[in-house]
């Protein structure tokens, strides 16, 4: 079974790729833009391509049983009706919560007719790293909407369950909501960083259009989009639920135990 992982060397991926290994996956092919830089593994096979350009894959399709797919929205009906021509007969996307801005990595998925499992994570916990310059200046986080509660998931266990779904029989057609195993507001998230720091950080809420202005410096176009999310979380906090403990086995990974693994904080 020849298993393609788009985007193989990006945050989610190159996880991927890892994961399937320690599953015991020995036909891997990893989608790359640039094979010499990728430092993956000898075992698999790495070709050159990008979901964001449909014509680079069809010579990365032949062969393929079963595909991750990563997130490209504008080129992503194209990438799933190639991938339906070259007889691919799973498709395990990451898209994100029904109904959002990642919808149409669904419809595509769907539309194209090949079996698939969604995977709809939340936040990321990388998503944190947007503190880290003020973290370096000193103890004080200005943000916005500190009472804001969700439950981020760490990318590692999004990589874990989309192994599973690649590898594994019984998840077609199935759609996956993946969460921490905790709902958190961004002060509370703040006070593990620091914690995990030694450091004792001070959380300080914005104005709204504040943080707009401040997040669009940091995320361009997407920065009243995020804000706005945020104000949304504060009135219908996110619950977790235990999708990743269910389908791996094991406890999905906490805020604390990711700040204080990550060097995002130096």
């Amino acid at each position: 079974m020849k298993i393609l992982v788009t985007g193989a060397t990006g945050g989610v991926g190159r996880l991927v790729v890892d994961e399937l290994l320690a599953l015991g996956a020995t036909d891997v092919r990893a989608l790359t833009v640039n094979p010499a830089r990728a430092g993956l593994p000898d075992s698999v096979e790495v070709v050159r391509g990008f979901v964001g350009r449909p014509g680079t894959l069809p010579d990365a399709l032949a062969g393929v049983d079963r595909m991750y797919l990563a997130p490209v929205i504008e080129t992503n009906a194209q990438t799933c009706r190639l991938a339906a021509e070259a007889g691919v007969r799973r498709i395990v996307d990451m898209a994100g919560a029904k109904g959002d801005h990642w919808q149409a990595i669904e419809d595509g998925v769907e539309a194209c007719g090949v079996p698939y499992v969604h995977l709809e994570p939340g936040e990321f916990m990388t998503n944190a790293g947007i503190w880290s310059a003020q973290i370096a200046a000193g103890d004080v986080v200005r943000d916005g909407y500190g009472s804001a509660a969700n439950a981020p998931i760490a990318c590692e266990d999004i990589a874990a369950v989309a192994a599973r779904c690649l590898l594994e029989d019984g998840h077609e057609g199935r759609s996956y909501e993946l969460t921490g195993p905790e709902s958190l507001t961004r002060r509370q998230r703040v006070e593990r960083i620091g914690a995990a720091l030694g450091r004792e950080l001070t959380y300080v809420d914005l104005p709204h259009e504040e943080l707009v202005a401040q997040l669009t410096e940091a995320m361009g176009e997407y920065g009243r989009w995020y804000a706005d999310g945020l104000a949304e979380l504060a009135r219908h906090p996110q619950a977790a639920v235990p999708t990743v403990a269910e389908l791996t086995g094991r406890p999905a990974t906490t805020f604390a135990e990711w700040a204080r693994s990550t060097d995002v904080f130096g």
